[in-house]
């Protein structure tokens, strides 16, 4: 379950009453690379192996669903005396990923690049990669799909619809992957945004459905230099948000020839990097 219960006192109109209220989980996932310390990510728990799937291709540490040898959680210990022994039960908060290729030369560089690295819930590992890198190993992304501006405009209301997490408790973003008809693929939830979009994405990854040059990203808040990189790295052409880019955002769109898009709301929007992509209904 992705939301706690716990008592809060609700005061409305100069009136205080006690009452039961729903509050979205936020816990950290241990990601560790063959039983070595990775990353920690705040997160909302569920679609646990998608988000970790998601987070290192972003990170570049996957490049394709043939780079994947296994991804499980890591098994709890149970401490008795003075002894460590390993139960039955999986560690929920821990998940091991193993590459196909194993420790090889490019993982002990991956791994001797890591220090104590912790993505939160606000703003993900906050630019680590930067254009620079991208660009080195990245190349632009194809034109792609187009969408009409009448069914970009629905995105928010058919994303909305899929929001169970956050119709109980009014704390998750989302992130969902459309089809240039503005139909939904699939969707995510979490407490960060980037988190939802990992999800999404590493989803897809594991689908062996990646690039995604037919499909359009929306997510609920800000767009940030974090979610177009990860549009970018899985070849999103359009990326869309019910609020504002960044200027790094805009600038990384701009670079990777994304079409960004921001305050799709009240039946309008802003267009912030190659509006080539939106078409006008006649």
């Amino acid at each position: 379950m992705a939301f706690d219960e716990i008592d809060v006192v609700r005061v409305r109109d100069g009136n205080r009453a006690s009452e039961v209220d729903r509050v979205a989980v936020e816990e950290p996932l241990d990601v560790r690379l063959h039983g070595r310390p990775f990353a920690v990510i705040m997160r909302t728990p569920g679609a646990d192996r998608d988000l970790a799937a998601g987070f290192l291709f972003a990170e570049r540490v996957l490049r394709s669903a043939d780079d994947i040898g296994t991804i499980a959680y890591c098994q709890a210990y149970v401490v008795s005396g003075l002894s460590r022994t390993v139960s039955d039960a999986p560690a929920e908060n821990v998940i091991n990923v193993t590459l196909a290729r194993g420790e090889d030369a490019e993982f002990e560089r991956v791994m001797a690049e890591r220090r104590n690295v912790v993505a939160n819930a606000s703003c993900g590992v906050c630019g680590r990669l930067t254009i620079e890198t991208l660009r080195a190993d990245l190349s632009p992304v194809r034109p792609g799909c187009s969408i009409s501006a009448s069914a970009l405009v629905r995105l928010p209301d058919l994303l909305r619809i899929d929001q169970p997490m956050f119709d109980a408790t009014g704390g998750l973003h989302a992130a969902g992957l459309f089809d240039c008809e503005a139909r939904l693929i699939t969707s995510a939830e979490d407490v960060g945004r980037h988190n939802a979009v990992d999800k999404v994405v590493g989803r897809m990854l594991l689908r062996e459905a990646l690039p995604l040059a037919d499909r359009t990203l929306f997510v609920s808040g800000r767009t940030s230099f974090e979610i177009v990189q990860k549009a970018w790295c899985a070849g999103i052409p359009i990326v869309a948000s019910v609020s504002a880019p960044s200027s790094l955002a805009i600038a990384l769109a701009r670079e990777a020839r994304i079409t960004l898009v921001g305050f799709v709301r009240n039946g309008g929007f802003n267009i912030y990097a190659h509006p080539e992509r939106i078409v006008h209904d006649d």
